[in-house]
């Protein structure tokens, strides 16, 4: 009966593995020792019973039978709790508990979860408790409830107190009311839960009662059994930290983090950040500032995912970690002043520390638990080291440390408050499932100590690339070798940080011809678009679309001729000519092979007004840098850097026409209509400057969030859905770079000394390579480009975009950007290099098998258009060397299945 028991709890109440696991060992104590649960019993005999079972259980602690179950934060253990009181309920007639808080915030937290009807009620499933639920007594209402010995045999009944209800040292010395003469009971209510047969102590945050009093008042209770349960099994001490000897359950942070339950911390400073050119006014003033930049930022992925993935939204705050109680106030002052960023925060900020007391005390705490709630003002708080555990909120994104600790208290203490997720798994969104730790002081400090054997968190030692203290990042725009040879674009020249034409003279020279030129570009980009009229690039030589081309371009230039310069107009039908010849030698025909609806379709977006209510993205000087302290990744938060347009809207609109499901020809008003209101909220906070810094650091998050309220107002209306190839070839995209200031351009013969340094090398001095320069993420695909060079006619590496190919599905849903694209003489190859050891990696697969079926399908349409087939190679690094030929590297295909 118990085994099915555990099950059915396990069931209902939806444990998590780790809950699972430790309602069975609870199980497995009381199979192994049942007299644990009677009033009479040997209690040194239980645990020697008990050591047999559990080889870390040393001793109980207490004069009763204790149980310590240490479980990392987030995990949740408050339901765990709710699943031991079930289960010893419905198996061994168990029916009054007394559950003990530390503090008065988790206090009232366990008062709302264990009361029925409430957003995280523990027994939410359980139906013997759906009827008649559970009695809920507490350190405020126990005087007026009406108490008969014979209910506590009759109906489950806990008890939930503060231990300062029961500690008889607290308020000099008196006697607390507990423990005093009731003349309804004719003892105190103390001695009639310490005379109860059936008592069982459930102790969260059990480290909390270890001192003398705390330990006196529990065991005075006489409980039949402890069960404790906490995050940090240990006492500090002067020397070291203390293990408890009762854990018969250890389930650390580290795990956690392996298997989902929790947030991934990340610590956070500015890139480059110097804390010796600051004074500590102006670090603090710094971070403040910056976590505020991560806050809003977070604000608005965490609103682009709930309108992606239709689930709930989450409102998300910062908690500010002041020095003291003036501190605080003095930064309430500052965060809710028109210096703050105009006053957007004032009403939204709380002072958490003590303080306050009475009603401005409980005001506090009631507009603290309500935090999460998405009506609840609240966007920052401050406390003063009242929140060291306990309180369980999803929403906590940010923390600001302002107050002097040394790193591993810093981890311990601030980590713990914004680990718990928001939606009870990993969303696999970074900023979704990330806790941001502001820390532009202590950076490396709270690596270093992160990455000891004994932190809590116990990562692996990872040895951090080194970056160059005086490094200047530039973004390089690499445009095709065809712009660049009709002249529309300038050569790189050896170094990144200058351009100039180089060796091979531009066809056209003239402003005349260029303005044609790229007319002609314009006009063949439509072709793209019309797989009937040219279902690959060659058809642009063909003479009646080569003839159309000319005319289209004339009828453009009979109204910009002033524009032109005063010499005759050039030939525009040898300018055609030229251009297409350039288009067509310098591309690979990639066809555009989608699922789109058939039959008599139309589709489009209604114009509505955006909602831009909790965007207030801010601006930045410098580069946040954000370290992982789980997985030692990297990430930044501004990811655009210095593409400058020629007005506000097109930093948007440009942005928006990447999504596959927005056309520019049909939806430009629209979207120039939106990327509008979206300019003008931003200019309703910011200056123009720093709109403009916003609008280029965040174009593609503030995208996103634009799109996922455009397909709200989508409409379709379609008779059947096919596979089709809507475009026979597509230009190149222009390849995006960041690299070193002045950093030379490397030949791509040339040997790398140090091949750690390969990804921030740009390579040039190509002569069948579709770009001027590439980039490499390894030697092995440099060595790759040499063969290219050799054996292939033509050969390039795709920009993102290029091929809209992806391997993962739904929300989750993933692009895949292949490392070469190279045609030979009787085929077109789809080509990628990946470390021996990652060959059988499931992600791996999952590219191959989608490339493959891509390639299967470019296959087909160019068997029908007289084209090269195409093949997908999967290349395993030790097989590339420069004694192969190109065709050495076909065994390695790929097929569709």
């Amino acid at each position: 009966m118990t085994t099915r028991t555990q099950n059915y709890i396990n069931g209902r109440l939806s444990l998590r593995a780790p809950q699972a696991q430790s309602l069975a060992k609870l199980k497995q104590a009381l199979d192994a020792a049942p007299e644990m649960v009677q009033k009479e019993r040997d209690t040194a005999a239980v645990l020697e019973t008990l050591k047999a079972e559990f080889p870390s259980l040393q001793d109980f602690e207490r004069e009763f039978p204790s149980l310590c179950f240490a479980l990392a934060t987030g995990v949740g253990k408050t339901r765990l709790m709710g699943a031991f009181i079930a289960y010893l309920h419905l198996t061994h007639g168990i029916n009054n508990f007394f559950v003990l808080a530390p503090n008065l915030t988790i206090y009232n937290k366990l008062i709302a979860d264990f009361s029925p009807n409430t957003p995280k009620y523990v027994f939410k499933g359980i139906s013997e408790f759906a009827v008649n639920p559970p009695r809920v007594i507490t350190g405020d209402n126990y005087e007026q409830q009406s108490i008969g010995m014979s209910d506590f045999f009759t109906e489950v009944r806990i008890n939930i107190f503060n231990i300062s209800k029961i500690n008889s040292e607290v308020r000099g010395g008196k006697e607390p009311r507990i423990k005093r003469m009731r003349e309804v009971l004719g003892d105190s209510y103390f001695n009639y839960l310490a005379n109860l047969p059936d008592l069982v102590l459930l102790m969260d945050e059990s480290h909390r009662y270890r001192a003398q009093a705390g330990m006196r008042a529990i065991n005075e209770l006489n409980p039949l059994l402890g069960l404790e349960l906490t995050a940090t099994p240990f006492v500090e001490s002067a020397k070291a930290p203390i293990p408890f000897k009762n854990v018969v359950m250890d389930y650390p942070l580290a795990r956690a983090m392996e298997d989902g339950f929790v947030k991934m911390p990340a610590v956070v400073t500015q890139r480059n950040f110097n804390a010796k050119n600051y004074t500590p006014e102006e670090i603090e003033k710094i971070k403040l500032e910056d976590g505020v930049r991560l806050h809003e930022n977070t604000k608005v992925e965490l609103q682009t995912f709930a309108r992606e993935n239709g689930v709930p939204a989450v409102k998300p705050f910062m908690l500010v970690i002041a020095r003291d109680t003036t501190h605080a106030a003095g930064l309430l002052s500052l965060l809710e002043s028109d210096a703050f960023y105009g006053g957007r925060y004032a009403g939204k900020v709380i002072q958490v520390d003590s303080s306050k007391s009475g009603k401005d005390e409980e005001e506090m705490i009631a507009r603290l638990l309500a935090v999460e709630s998405v009506d609840e003002p609240t966007e920052i708080v401050i406390h003063v080291n009242m929140l060291k555990e306990g309180w369980d909120v999803t929403n906590l994104y940010t923390i600001v440390p302002l107050r002097a600790a040394n790193a591993r208290t810093l981890i311990e203490q601030s980590i713990g408050r914004g680990l718990r997720l928001p939606y009870g798994k990993r969303t696999g969104v970074e900023v979704v499932d990330r806790l941001n730790i502001v820390a532009h002081d202590r950076f490396q400090e709270i690596i270093d100590e992160a990455n000891k054997g004994d932190s809590v968190l116990r990562l692996q030692q990872v040895i951090l690339e080194p970056v160059g203290a005086d490094e200047q990042k530039v973004s390089v725009t690499v445009p095709s070798g065809a712009e660049s040879r009709l002249g529309l674009a300038d050569r790189p020249s050896e170094t990144v940080g200058a351009y100039s034409a180089e060796a091979h003279q531009p066809i056209f020279t003239s402003e005349a011809e260029k303005q044609i030129a790229r007319k002609v570009m314009e006009a063949a980009a439509r072709y793209e678009a019309r797989p009937q009229q040219a279902p690959t690039s060659q058809a642009l030589l063909q003479a009646d679309i080569q003839a159309k081309i000319t005319e289209e371009v004339k009828q453009q230039l009979q109204g910009a001729q002033g524009e032109l310069l005063a010499d005759a107009l050039p030939d525009v039908a040898e300018i055609v000519a030229k251009t297409t010849q350039v288009l067509v030698a310098q591309t690979i025909d990639i066809p555009r092979i989608i699922v789109i609806p058939g039959g008599e379709v139309s589709t489009g977006f209604h114009p509505f007004t955006l909602d831009v209510s909790n965007l207030h993205l801010q601006p930045g000087v410098r580069e946040i840098l954000i370290h992982n302290l789980h997985t030692d990744e990297q990430s930044s938060l501004s990811a655009e850097l210095g593409l400058v347009e020629k007005r506000p809207e097109d930093y948007i609109v440009y942005a928006l026409i990447d999504f596959d499901d927005i056309d520019y020809f049909t939806q430009a008003e629209l979207l120039y209509d939106l990327a509008g209101q979206m300019v003008r909220h931003l200019r309703s906070y910011l200056s123009e400057t720093e709109a403009l810094d916003v609008l280029d650091k965040n174009r593609r998050l503030i995208a996103r969030e634009i799109h996922v309220q455009m397909t709200a107002h989508f409409w379709e209306k379609a008779t059947h859905y096919e596979a089709h190839v809507n475009r026979g070839f597509t230009a190149l995209k222009p390849c995006h770079y960041t690299a070193s200031a002045n950093e030379l351009v490397h030949s791509v013969r040339e040997t790398v000394q140090d091949v750690s340094r390969i990804k921030q090398m740009l390579f040039g001095g190509f002569k069948k390579c579709l770009y001027p320069l590439q980039k490499f993420d390894s030697d092995t695909e440099r060595r790759f480009a040499v063969i290219l060079e050799r054996d292939a006619q033509k050969w390039f590496k795709p920009a993102k975009g290029q091929f809209q190919i992806y391997y993962t599905q739904g929300a989750d849903q993933k692009e895949y950007i292949p490392d070469f694209v190279v045609e030979g003489d009787d085929f077109i190859l789809m080509a990628e290099t990946k470390s021996r050891a990652d060959m059988q990696s499931l992600e791996v697969l999952a590219k191959a098998e989608a490339a493959a079926a891509w390639c299967k399908q470019a296959a087909g349409y160019a068997k029908q258009h007289g084209g090269k087939p195409w093949k997908y190679l999967l290349i395993a690094h030790d097989e590339v060397d420069e004694a192969k030929r190109l065709e050495d590297f076909l065994r390695f295909e790929k097929k569709a299945v």
